[in-house]
């Protein structure tokens, strides 16, 4: 009887597909391998799901493997099973899962490519060679690090934020020369490292004593309390025991100074994973790790799905935060992933915040997680003091208040350093006509266009459509254009205005798009000169900046006000993140908040009681209202080229389940708040029950339904479970 089996196929449909294994291929076929196999009138590279599958159609009609990739399975069958779990648990397509798991350049047919690792480490006649100058500032950073760490590749170094010129400048200069082969040993990985204090320590020994099972920790704690050093110093433990670590941060943003404290405390020990790094460097990362060559694999939402030699404990840094929600294709949550993995490799989960998100606060009182609790800054720092500043009725400097600006006098002319915080990039988020009215609206989104001055253009931060800056109003010909409000670009120049001989340094998304940019901006602000830093939520989130002893939010009303529930959670957590930024070690920090609703019983809460009552009464709302994490949701979207055809979708999808009644409930479908985006109108369907076995099990009628239903041409629809955003 011929050898059948079933392979994930990289298509829209939600199954795997048989396929005769034919004698002619001398290997047995085994979970995770990858097959090069005819679909259709292409060829593509499938993974093997399940072996020795049967079915009733004649083998004469079935399609053959054309050829076997590889030696040995790429994925291990753990991570198979992952991805099958994953697949009915997100209601996706299994294909597109699978190839998900894979790096880029093992989608293909073709043979990976391995680069080898060119190290450098400090030259022998360092000392007899003239110092660098104190304006180069990026070349001693990287020479510091180099010597700490012993030695980098060009790799690692790129990772760090350096570019390759200040490198090669190094290089030609003689302070760095090539090393053979990376270092067998660390060399002084373990000098200098800080006292732990009485929490810290508990919180160390309980993630300790729980290695080699399976344990769900929430280490809250409040900003500066020291969370990265107990990280490493379970790691430390995890290696002692020859097992491997998986650490998840946020955001690329973040990974070059994780990375180095991760380099000087594990050197050659770490590995990195984020969309910054080639497919051959991925690929090579991935490998290192799989192998067990690398000990610590580093990086964001998809390395949550590199296969391990030993995985013996999983760290979630700042597990509040919405990047670790996949938001296009499979929308998958690498925190809920890696607690699904913890279960997998029997080993503890960590999941890091200042600010926990209410899932996890919520699944520490069904006693789901242990709590582990740093309420003490590291250093004996102080928590700053939070002063609300009530805007109504105040005449505002390009959105600065007089007592922020007077604020930010006294900071720097006491030696220290200010942060401004307004989350919108962009010199205004808006553009009107004085004289007719006119906005500048995207063509093709229901939104509008945002002012780029010194780019001279309109950009849509949705759909990234963009225009040249008129001179005049189209439609009038007037001259007298204005600016409704302000974004970090013209907040910079007000502050250069107002603080003429101070550095203003602006941190967001225009700013640190070019490689090494971020870093250039902080070592400039590790200088310790008196500056102003004026920036997005990227400066909110890990940083360390000690010399911040002021930090003023500009806005922080649009949030607390949001057409979504989770609104205020959000706005809270990132006031909190922020305000975090003020005050480390001996340097008592300050945290004036702007608002038009100082008496916000959300913002009260957190200003006069702190994060976690704040916390709890938001989720006292939830309860009242059976919102999630009480309950569970999904949403099922659809966008299309009329809202006519996206509704009458999904108006199909809801004839065919059951009418909501006290255990569940259907709603929509609904317009999105923002109807029209790129050019297309979205619509969805809400889904919420109150056990999760109900909720799935009519998101599996859901599915078969609209894979049936006929669709109007170019209509695309998706299935979002635990969605971060209604809409």
């Amino acid at each position: 009887m011929p050898k059948l089996v079933s392979i994930a196929v990289p298509c829209p449909l939600r199954r795997g597909f048989d396929y005769l294994w034919p004698e002619s291929l001398e290997q047995a076929p085994e979970l995770g391998m990858r097959v090069s196999i005819p679909f259709g009138p292409r060829r593509l590279v499938g993974v093997i799901i399940a072996t020795d599958v049967s079915n009733t159609i004649p083998s004469n009609k079935m399609k053959a493997v054309l050829k076997v990739l590889d030696s040995k399975p790429t994925l291990p069958p753990e991570l198979v099973a992952l991805g099958l779990w994953a697949a009915d648990y997100y209601h996706h397509p299994i294909g597109d899962c699978i190839q998900q798991m894979l790096p880029v350049t093992l989608r293909k047919a073709e043979p990976a490519k391995e680069k080898p690792a060119q190290y450098w480490q400090c030259s022998e006649q360092i000392n007899q060679l003239p110092a660098l100058s104190a304006q180069a500032h990026q070349q001693r950073s990287l020479l510091s690090v180099i010597e700490q760490s012993g030695q980098l590749s060009r790799r690692q170094i790129k990772d760090l934020g350096y570019s390759n010129n200040v490198l090669n400048t190094l290089i030609n200069g003689g302070y760095l020369c090539k090393a053979d082969a990376p270092l067998a040993k660390p060399r002084d990985a373990q000098a200098n490292k800080p006292i732990l204090n009485s929490e810290q320590e508990d919180a160390v020994n309980t993630i300790f004593n729980a290695l080699g099972r399976f344990e769900r920790f929430l280490l809250d704690g409040v900003t500066g309390s020291g969370k990265t050093e107990v990280y490493l110093r379970a790691i430390e433990h995890c290696l002692a025991r020859q097992k491997q670590a998986l650490v998840l941060i946020p955001e690329i943003g973040l990974t070059p100074q994780t990375l180095q404290r991760f380099e000087q405390r594990f050197p050659g020990q770490v590995s990195t994973l984020h969309s910054g790094l080639s497919d051959g460097e991925r690929l090579l990362n991935w490998q290192n790790i799989q192998s067990g060559k690398h000990q610590i694999l580093l990086g964001t939402r998809s390395a949550v799905f590199t296969p391990f030699n030993k995985l013996g404990l999983i760290i979630v840094d700042e597990e509040h935060d919405a990047s670790y929600k996949q938001q296009d294709s499979w929308r998958y949550s690498a925190r809920d992933i890696a607690v699904k993995r913890g279960a997998d490799h029997h080993c503890p989960v960590v999941l890091g915040s200042a600010t926990p998100s209410l899932d996890s606060l919520h699944n520490v009182a069904q006693s789901r997680y242990q709590l582990l609790e740093l309420r003490e800054r590291a250093g004996g720092a102080s928590a700053p003091s939070v002063r609300l500043l009530d805007i109504r009725n105040e005449a505002l400097d390009e959105g600065l208040s007089k007592s922020l600006l007077e604020a930010t006098t006294r900071t720097l002319e006491a030696g220290n350093q200010a942060l401004i915080f307004l989350n919108r990039r962009g010199f205004s988020p808006q553009l009107q006509c004085h004289s007719c009215g006119w906005l500048a609206n995207c063509q093709a989104c229901d939104a509008k266009m945002t002012v780029h001055f010194g780019r001279r253009e309109l950009r849509c931060h949705h759909c990234d459509a963009s225009e040249a800056l008129p001179s005049i109003c189209p439609q009038c010909h007037n001259h007298q254009l204005i600016f409704q409000g302000p974004g970090t670009e013209r907040l910079e120049l007000s502050l250069k205005r107002h603080f003429p001989d101070v550095a203003v340094i602006r941190i967001d998304r225009d700013t640190t798009s070019a490689k090494g940019s971020m870093q250039s901006l902080v070592d400039d602000i590790h200088t310790g000169k008196p500056c102003i830093l004026v920036g997005t939520q990227m400066l909110a989130k890990g940083h360390h900046f000690p010399d911040v002893t002021l930090v003023g939010i500009v806005d922080i009303d649009g949030g607390l006000f949001s057409a979504d529930f989770r609104g205020p959670e959000r706005s809270g957590q990132l006031l909190v993140q922020v305000a975090g930024r003020a005050g480390r070690a001996d340097k008592l920090g300050t945290v004036y908040i702007q608002t038009h609703c100082p008496e916000h019983p959300a913002l009260q809460a957190l200003v006069n009681k702190g994060y976690q009552p704040f916390a709890q009464q938001l989720l006292a709302e939830r309860r009242l209202f059976s919102l999630p994490p009480i309950s569970f949701s999904a949403v099922i979207r659809a966008d299309a080229t009329s809202l006519q055809a996206a509704e009458a979708f999904l108006e199909q999808i809801r004839a065919t389940l059951p009418n909501g009644d006290t255990q569940w409930s259907i709603v929509g479908p609904l317009p999105a708040p923002m109807t029209r985006k790129a050019g297309r109108f979205r619509a969805a369907l809400i889904l919420q029950a109150e056990r999760r076995s109900l909720l799935h099990q009519h998101l599996h009628t859901a599915c078969h339904i609209g894979d049936q239903l006929n669709k109007a041409q170019n209509l695309r629809w998706s299935v979002d479970v635990d969605p971060i955003d209604l809409f």
